[in-house]
């Protein structure tokens, strides 16, 4: 069976493509993927910070956001 992939790997796909190239502990294992949660958990967060600053949104906007049937 011949793959059909197209585009090239991106850099975070061969840096994991490295890691699992080793065995790892089922510890380790759950650390690294609450390693990467928390990565872009934190990231994400602070792209919202950010829309909150350059938007100038109150706390009354945010509840507007959260609560819009259409979001």
């Amino acid at each position: 069976m011949q793959s059909s992939l197209k585009m090239p790997l991106s850099n975070l796909q061969q840096e994991l493509l490295q890691l699992y190239a080793h065995q790892v502990s089922e510890d380790d294992l759950m650390n690294i993927k609450e390693l990467i949660g928390k990565y872009f958990a934190l990231r994400l967060s602070a792209m919202a910070d950010s829309a909150w600053e350059s938007n100038n949104w109150s706390q009354h906007d945010m509840e507007n956001i959260l609560n819009d049937r259409n979001q």
